[in-house]
C-alpha cells in the first residue's frame, strides 16, 4: 500500500481526554478518509480513533513544482473525507486539497467532505481597504467548485466565514480540549486574557468554563503583523494570567501582551491557541518572552525548532475530529461537539 508522501517527521502530541465520548467501534464499509501531505500525523491519529486505515493516494511533485495526485482505490459511492490544513506552504497545501477534491468528484464519490483543521486565508474575511480581495470567500468558492459537498473545520478566525459557503459547514472548537488541560492544572488566582477586543467572546467562553474573571488587552495595529499594546483593562496584579487566542502567527502580539501583563504585576503568564502558525521569528520571540508556556492544538504540525523550545506544548484534537467524522457519516447529531 503506497502511503501519502510525508513532508516531515511525525509530531508527538500530548493527549488530553476532552469531555466527549470515544468513537464507537462500528463497521463503516462506505467510509474513506484521505490525507494530504500537510499533517499526515493528525490524519493517522483520526483514523486510529475511527478504527479505519488512511485511504490510499499518491501525491508527488514534478520538477517544476506542479503537484501530481492519484487516488489509488475505488471510491465510487463512498462517503469520503479529505483531511488537509492549509498551513505553510499555504498555496501548495490548498492546491493539494483542491486537486484531491476534483479527483474524488470525478471518481464518483457519493459525498465529499473537506476537513480543514486550519482554514488558511481566514484573516482576509472582509473588504476593509480599497481594492483588496475577500480571500476567505474566494477559498470557499474554490473548495465548492472543486467538489466539496460539506466542510468540517475548527476555530475559524471569523465565525461568519461559515456564511461564505453554500454547502453545510460544521465548525468545531478546540476549547473543550484546551480548557480541560488547564482545569487539571488548577492554576491559582486565574484570570483569562483576551489579547484584543475581537477575541473577547472567545475568551469569555473560556473564562466561563474555568470560572475565572476576564481581562482585555487594548492594542492598536499600525500595519499587518505588527501590534503595539496600549493598555490592560481589568485587574491582573497578583494573578496568574492565561491569554486565549485562535492562532499565533508572528507572535508579536502574544509576546507584547505577556510583557504588558507582567509589567502590570501578573505573577505568571501562560497562553493557549488553536492554530500554531508560528511564522518568521515567532519561535525565537516566544522563547525569549516572559511566557511560561504556550499550549497549542495539532491542527498544524510543529517544527522541530518549536518543540525544542520547551515552552510550546501540543494537545491532540484527533478525537474531536474523529467524533465529528463518525457523526457526519452515521448521520447523527454532532451538536455536543460545538460546545
Amino acid at each position: 500500500m503506497s502511503p501519502v508522501l510525508e513532508r516531515g517527521e511525525e509530531v508527538e502530541s500530548t493527549s488530553v481526554a476532552p469531555a466527549i465520548q470515544p468513537v464507537p467501534l462500528q463497521e463503516r464499509k462506505r467510509l474513506r478518509v484521505f490525507s494530504g501531505t500537510a499533517n499526515t500525523a493528525l490524519t493517522a491519529e483520526i483514523c486510529a480513533q475511527l478504527h479505519a486505515p488512511v485511504a490510499e493516494a499518491s501525491i508527488q511533485t514534478f520538477s517544476d513544482g506542479e503537484t501530481y495526485l492519484q487516488i489509488k482505490e475505488n471510491v465510487r459511492g463512498m462517503d469520503v473525507f479529505v483531511v488537509q490544513p492549509t498551513c505553510a506552504p499555504v498555496d501548495k497545501n490548498l492546491m493539494e486539497m483542491l486537486l484531491m477534491l476534483d479527483a474524488l468528484r470525478r471518481a464518483s464519490a457519493k459525498r465529499i467532505t473537506a476537513v480543514l483543521p486550519y482554514y488558511g486565508y481566514s484573516r482576509q474575511d472582509r473588504k476593509d481597504k480599497p481594492r483588496v480581495p475577500i480571500s476567505a470567500k474566494l477559498v470557499a468558492s474554490l473548495l465548492e467548485t472543486a467538489g466539496a459537498n460539506r466542510v468540517l473545520t475548527m476555530d475559524l478566525h471569523a465565525a461568519q466565514i461559515q456564511g461564505f459557503f453554500d454547502v453545510p459547514v460544521d465548525h468545531l472548537y478546540a476549547a473543550p480540549v484546551m480548557a480541560e488541560q488547564f482545569r487539571t492544572q488548577d492554576l491559582p488566582d486565574l484570570t483569562i486574557i483576551s489579547p484584543d477586543a475581537g477575541g473577547v467572546e472567545r475568551a469569555r467562553g473560556f473564562a466561563k468554563r474555568l470560572r475565572a474573571p476576564l481581562a482585555i488587552i487594548d492594542k492598536r495595529r499600525d500595519k499587518p503583523n505588527h501590534a503595539d499594546v496600549m493598555n490592560v483593562i481589568g485587574e491582573v496584579r497578583g494573578r496568574t494570567c492565561l491569554i486565549v487566542d485562535d492562532l499565533v502567527d508572528t507572535a508579536g502580539t502574544l509576546c507584547k501582551s505577556a510583557q504588558a501583563l507582567m509589567d502590570q504585576g501578573a505573577v505568571a503568564v501562560s497562553a493557549c491557541c488553536t492554530h500554531p502558525v508560528l511564522s518568521g521569528e515567532a519561535v525565537d520571540l516566544i522563547a525569549a518572552s516572559p511566557l511560561k508556556e504556550l499550549w497549542v492544538s495539532d491542527s498544524i504540525p510543529l517544527t522541530e525548532k518549536a518543540e525544542a523550545t520547551g515552552k510550546i506544548k501540543q494537545l491532540s484534537v484527533a478525537l474531536l475530529f474523529a467524533r465529528a467524522i463518525a457523526s457526519i457519516h452515521d448521520e447523527t447529531s454532532i451538536s455536543e461537539l460545538f460546545d
